[in-house]
């Protein structure tokens, strides 16, 4: 469960693949990005809020960094 702007969300592991092997410190390290958007910093993943609202609407893409990606 998550409480984002005072409306609570369910992340399913199938949402968000990225917090279950995640260490539980770094998955409460969760906050704001933007006005639209929430982030775990030590994990590098982002959402939107929208996304949260309406997950049907946000097909689940898993990318590979590439490390030219850091260059």
């Amino acid at each position: 469960m998550l409480s984002v702007l005072e409306r609570d969300y369910f992340l399913s592991y199938n949402r968000v693949p990225w917090l279950k092997e995640a260490r539980i410190s770094n998955v409460l390290n969760v906050r704001m990005a933007r006005r639209n958007a929430i982030e775990w910093p030590e994990l590098n993943v982002d959402l939107e809020i929208e996304s949260l609202k309406h997950p049907e609407r946000y097909i689940l893409i898993i990318m590979k960094r590439s490390t030219l990606d850091f260059v």
